[in-house]
């Protein structure tokens, strides 16, 4: 099994000992992305709409640095801060992903990194593999 890892210049940078995503064969696993400008390294300002713009965007930057997008994800866990932040979380989360409905999780916590308010992770397909029609049987 080959194991690689994606590091995107267009999500924030990493401090400890994980990777921003591994993929192996054509699954890419994500770490959880937090709502961090990746240039100034801040949390954005605002509430869940805006925390969960920025994580999405930082999300869907490790996912294109790996080779997939939003629209390949299989599987999110969204963690929240606040569970009555699930409909703007809602909100949000469904423009990002249109009519592309992955299978989803979510969390209430009681903390996350640096007093965010959400942190979504995925799992995300490489390339959309189509099957062709079966092997002719004798």
């Amino acid at each position: 099994m080959t194991l690689t890892v994606t590091y995107s210049d267009r999500a924030p940078r990493v401090y400890g000992p994980y990777s921003q995503a591994i993929t192996t064969g054509d699954l890419i696993y994500t770490s959880g992305q937090i709502p961090l400008d990746p240039v100034t390294m801040e949390v954005v300002a605002g509430g869940i709409t805006e925390q969960a713009t920025q994580a999405i965007a930082n999300l869907r930057a490790v996912l294109q640095t790996a080779g997939s997008d939003l629209d390949r994800v299989v599987k999110t866990t969204v963690f929240l801060m606040d569970l009555a932040d699930f409909a703007g979380l809602n909100e949000v989360y469904s423009r990002a992903f249109g009519d592309h409905r992955p299978a989803r999780s979510t969390v209430g916590v009681s903390s996350l990194p640096r007093g965010v308010r959400v942190e979504i992770e995925a799992v995300a397909v490489r390339r959309l593999v189509f099957p062709g029609p079966p092997p002719a049987t004798r």
